[in-house]
């Protein structure tokens, strides 16, 4: 990527995380505030998509109406990932091996329904894109998940465990 794209990506995993923070510890109108924090995000992560695609006017006519159900989709995927940190914060300091069990069978079943999300979007971006293009999507939204990931993990610590 390039590196403008580079730092929007930086910018766009810190907001990400920064909307995660919201969603911790907002106390008033924490619905409001997430709500502004989500379409900051949106929109960031659509304008990085856009400076590295390339479109055509006539693939970005098709494209973005995929593009945007394929966001609303994996929306939800990504309010469980959140859901999952939320309960394995609350869980940490008195995790249990039945608390454990579910926070992984959790976390299990989100990448999964992402990997059968991604394969059910494949032949829509196919169908208005060139294979060049769609892999080129694909990538761009790896790289995006990749640095929202570490950015996520870093702020996570690891469970402790009997010894």
């Amino acid at each position: 990527m390039k590196t403008k794209s580079k730092n929007k990506l930086f910018w766009l995993g810190f907001v990400a995380i920064m909307a995660w923070a919201v969603t911790v510890t907002a106390q008033d109108k924490p619905a409001d505030n997430m709500q502004i924090v989500i379409e900051k995000v949106r929109a960031d992560k659509k304008l990085l998509v856009a400076d590295n695609m390339q479109l055509t006017e006539t693939e970005a006519k098709a494209f973005w109406p995929v593009y945007n159900q394929y966001q609303d989709e994996l929306f939800l995927i990504r309010a469980r990932t959140l859901k999952l940190i939320q309960d394995y914060r609350d869980a940490y300091e008195k995790m249990t091996n039945d608390t454990a069990r579910k926070l992984i069978d959790e976390y299990m079943s989100i990448e999964s329904l992402t990997l059968k999300l991604r394969k059910a979007y494949l032949p829509k971006f196919r169908e208005v894109l060139p294979e060049t293009k769609v892999m080129r999507y694909y990538q761009v939204e790896n790289k995006i998940q990749v640095a929202l990931y570490y950015e996520i993990a870093a702020s996570i610590p690891l469970i402790k465990t009997d010894k």
